[in-house]
């Protein structure tokens, strides 16, 4: 007979949060399957599921209301751009279920792109996309569409192989999967209008920048993490890039969040300087 211990490793590697049925099927038996659920090994999110003691809690909320991850509560999980981390959590359901959540929470409906195995608890990641679409105001949508692309969860080629409603072709036909840190799709998107070359995470002088306007201007976005020894190789790398003729522009997160006109209004006359282009 298969030991508590085999059955954890199950759970485990199926992430934490697995059907009953799957355990039945995988040669466990009920005995060893309560004997776990006694000593505190296991718990019963729902009638048919089971799970580890330290499951993620969002799977567990999954298997214990019947619904599954997805927009952007799932992005940020998989580890993708999001404009925040907060506010109330997103799954989804099938078009006729009921489903009855005691907390606020946003429950997508409706024919997913990619049809859902019974016992998955996380949508697959062109669901999650599409829903993202939806949901969210087509720059902060692009931004996690191009962290997906950069991760290499997707490809802009098979993307193209569904059929997207409006709102996901519109962010489709204008995805890239060179933006790392969203920030940068806002840059480009913002810019647009300006109609001058735009390229992001492109390598110069040994290091990536965040976006190089035409041939010479050089922008850097700021994060939390620019201090100490990132803050002196910076440092190094913007002296170094003005030896070679280019002009260097740092902004900051906050800079970028929330007083974008000042940080386009920079940009705007560095242009009509001529900063940006080869001498």
């Amino acid at each position: 007979m298969k030991s508590a211990d085999e059955l954890i490793r199950l759970l485990t590697d199926r992430g934490g949060v697995v059907r009953s049925v799957v355990v039945a099927e995988s040669g466990f038996s009920r005995r060893t399957v309560e004997t776990a659920q006694r000593d505190g090994l296991i718990t019963r999110p729902r009638r048919g599921w089971l799970a580890t003691k330290d499951a993620e809690k969002t799977m567990v909320t999954a298997a214990r209301l019947g619904v599954v991850l997805t927009c952007r509560t799932q992005a940020g999980l998989l580890g993708l751009w999001v404009h925040d981390h907060g506010g109330a959590p997103h799954f989804a359901a099938p078009h006729n279920a009921v489903v009855r959540i005691p907390f606020e929470a946003r429950v997508h409906k409706g024919k997913p792109i990619i049809p859902r195995h019974p016992d998955a608890l996380v949508d697959p990641i062109e669901n999650i996309l599409a829903y993202i679409a939806e949901c969210e105001p087509f720059e902060q949508a692009l931004a996690t569409w191009e962290s997906a692309l950069n991760k290499s969860l997707v490809t802009v080629e098979a993307l193209r192989g569904y059929s997207w409603r409006p709102a996901a072709r519109r962010i489709l036909a204008r995805a890239t999967p060179f933006a790392d840190a969203g920030l940068e799709t806002y840059l480009r998107a913002r810019l647009r209008w300006m109609r001058e070359p735009i390229r992001v995470q492109i390598w110069v002088a040994g290091h990536r920048v965040d976006a190089l306007i035409g041939d010479r201007l050089v922008i850097q976005i700021d994060g939390a993490h620019h201090v100490g020894a990132q803050r002196s190789e910076d440092i190094r790398h913007d002296a170094e890039l003005r030896l070679m003729g280019y002009h260097v522009m740092r902004v900051s997160y906050t800079q970028v969040m929330f007083d974008w006109p000042a940080v386009q209004d920079l940009i705007m006359r560095s242009v009509a300087q001529g900063l940006h282009r080869a001498v």
